[in-house]
C-alpha cells in the first residue's frame, strides 16, 4: 500500500476521491496528489484554504492544523 498523508487519510476514512478534491477545489491533479501522498507537507496558504474550504462541507469541524 503506498504511503498517505494525514490528508489522505482522512478522505480515504470518509470515502472521498482525489478526484472529488480536485473538482471541489479547483486544484491539478498532481497536486491533490502530491498532498495526499506526502510529497508536500507544506502547502501554500491559498491551497490549504481551498482544501480547508472544500472538507468543511463533508465536516465543518475540520481545520488547517489536522494536516499541516
Amino acid at each position: 500500500m503506498k504511503e498517505r498523508s494525514r490528508l489522505g487519510k482522512w478522505i480515504d476514512r470518509k470515502n472521498l476521491t482525489q478526484e472529488w478534491l480536485m473538482k471541489e477545489t479547483g486544484l491539478n491533479r498532481s497536486s491533490i496528489s502530491d498532498l495526499c501522498d506526502g510529497t508536500v507537507n507544506r502547502p501554500r496558504s491559498s491551497t490549504r484554504s481551498k482544501i480547508i474550504k472544500a472538507l468543511q462541507k463533508v465536516d465543518s469541524s475540520v481545520s488547517a492544523s489536522d494536516f499541516w
